[in-house]
């Protein structure tokens, strides 16, 4: 692909072959401009078929073909889309062109501009027909009409201070007269009130101020009866919901036929909305802008709320075209109940999980602490004797027996008899003299409400239910009876179950087990320990008062190694 050198801007690139120069693209449209010298002008080049979509757009001067420079600081320069004279010279007269070019095609509209000098307020100078700044407007007789001050430049400039003349007297706000932004409304319009009409506007780019000016001749018409009305077709009398602080903007569509000249106004209790909201500038009626179509012009007139508040709600805001008039209400959004009660619903499930994790942590000591604030220490009428049944291993050995008849002779009586209140049947203890053993067990087992079997691995050498008769009665008794729980606790840590006999198994699997993680010193033996909490919260309910006079809530002689107690919620802190 061949390269073209361009100098645009004072910088020389090369441009690909398809970007040919203007003569040789499409011709799509040639304007005619007539404009008073000394006034800022502005022509939007806009080609809908190309400028949809991403083009190059350059503006050029014939017949040098140059492009215009960028540079907003000189008086005539490109501006996006525009070109832009500020302000007009004499020796601007001549042949434009705006050139379109994408990578497939190319356009070329044309501006014929003709600048001519002429007087404000002279009537000897004669301007050429159709002067691009004189407009032909039309006002209804008897009726309420407007006048527009045409002022189209790029955003860059900025436009305020408009006035409005009729000849050359500057026309004041009143009765007979009314501004609204770049419209001037006409009541009751007369016969005296056709001629011709001027408006100005200063024009602020880039702290350069000029005055822009439009001519308007203005003709009587009279209303004919039973014409066509003008059709809102937007709004519909209706409500929208808006947030309060949030800002808005709401279009009325009008569709007229050409002949009509109606007002077309936003009003809020009788009054323009500009007047209405003079001082504070919070809600502004914008620029009327127009399609002409082949029977009829749509007009669109929006107003626009900067900060809705309270007292919007509920006031009809009502648009206007001729005698035809729609409102707008607004209103506060419905609350979404269906957010509310996802949310609700939510955060119960939060709430439901939170409390199931917390019971689950400390669900020990909560039952702890509900037996000991809400259950009384009395007898219970079960005909039960013995709060648990001791059974441990009988181990051969005299150095592990020691330490196992150490833990069941000692330890558990100090902790769950004295310290808690309990009362156990140990097989070697409570017996009586001369009693047959089997005749011992299998009565004094009736008699228990829990079954309290320490176990251990056979590589430790305890034998366990083989053929020892207390063990085979006592699980027995534990496995048929109903109601009776087994708090199995396990003296070292059992790795496989699959050794120890079934019943164990079963006892296992059922209600678990507690592993013994204490020695046999004198710290072992404090009741608020987790071993010791675990295995207080298998038995049952308190019945008798420890015989200790270590109490055991409002006391804590024990230094417990596992945590810190609290002696006011009897939580263990890890």
């Amino acid at each position: 692909m061949g390269m073209l050198p361009l100098l645009l801007c004072g910088v020389s690139f090369m441009l690909p072959h398809f970007v040919t120069a203007a003569g040789s693209c499409k011709e799509a449209d040639m304007y005619y401009e007539i404009i008073s010298e000394g006034q800022p002008f502005a022509f939007n080049c806009s080609y809908p078929p190309a400028t949809n979509g991403a083009v190059n757009l350059t503006w050029y001067k014939t017949p040098n073909q140059s492009p215009l420079s960028h540079n907003r600081q000189l008086r005539n320069h490109q501006d996006g889309t525009w070109i832009l004279f500020l302000p007009l010279a004499n020796e601007d007269s001549g042949i434009y062109q705006c050139v379109i070019r994408d990578a497939h095609s190319c356009f070329q509209i044309a501006v014929n501009l003709t600048v001519f000098r002429k007087q404000w307020c002279d009537s000897s100078m004669e301007s050429p027909v159709s002067s691009s700044d004189e407009y032909q407007q039309t006002l209804p007789m008897g009726k309420s009409g407007s006048l527009m001050c045409h002022l189209y430049f790029p955003d860059s400039c900025i436009l305020d201070s408009i006035k409005w003349y009729k000849g050359c007297e500057e026309i004041k706000p009143g009765k007979q007269y009314t501004f609204s932004g770049t419209k001037l409304l006409v009541n009751n319009v007369a016969a005296e009130d056709r001629g011709s009409y001027s408006c100005t506007a200063r024009l602020t780019h880039l702290g350069r101020q000029f005055m822009v000016r439009n001519y308007i001749a203005v003709s009587i018409k009279e209303v004919v009866s039973g014409g066509r009305i003008p059709n809102i077709t937007y709004p519909k009398n209706n409500s929208i919901e808006v947030q309060l602080g949030s800002t808005l903007v709401v279009d009325c569509n009008i569709t007229d036929t050409k002949e009509n000249t109606n007002l077309r106004c936003w009003r809020v209790n009788n009054t323009l909305v500009d007047d209405y909201y003079r001082d504070s500038k919070r809600i502004r009626e914008g620029f009327e802008t127009n399609v002409s179509l082949k029977d009829h012009i749509s007009y669109t007139v929006n107003i626009t709320f900067l900060e809705v508040k309270m007292e919007d709600y509920g006031l009809p805001f009502i648009c206007h075209a001729g005698v035809s008039t729609a409102y707008i209400m607004l209103k506060l959004p419905v609350p979404d109940f269906r957010a509310y009660l996802i949310g609700g619903l939510v955060a119960f499930l939060l709430l439901v999980v939170s409390i199931l994790y917390i019971y689950s942590s400390f669900k020990i000591d909560i039952v702890l602490w509900y037996r000991s604030t809400f259950h009384t220490v009395q007898a219970l009428d079960d005909e039960k004797l013995y709060d648990a049944y001791v059974l441990y291993p009988k181990c051969p050995r005299k150095s592990q027996g020691h330490d196992v008849e150490t833990l069941v002779l000692k330890i558990l009586p100090e902790v769950l008899e004295k310290q808690c209140g309990y009362k156990l049947f140990i097989f070697g203890r409570d017996e009586f003299p001369g009693q047959a053993v089997a005749n011992v067990i299998d009565e004094n087992i009736k008699l228990c409400r829990r079954l309290i079997v320490l176990v251990a691995p056979e590589s430790s050498g305890f034998g366990f239910l083989n053929n020892m008769s207390e063990e085979q009665i006592a699980v027995y008794n534990a496995l048929i009876q109903d109601g009776m729980k087994v708090i199995l606790i396990e003296l070292e840590k059992i790795k496989d179950y699959s050794i120890m006999p079934e019943s164990i198994q079963y006892i296992r699997q059922k209600h678990g087990a507690i592993q013994w993680d204490g020695d046999l010193t004198e710290q072992s033996q404090c009741a608020k320990t987790k071993f010791w909490k675990k295995v207080r919260y298998r038995m049952p309910a308190r019945r008798y008062p420890p015989s200790s006079p270590v109490q055991l809530l409002r006391h804590t002689p024990c230094s417990c190694t596992s945590g810190k107690w609290d002696a006011a919620t009897e939580l263990i802190t890890l």
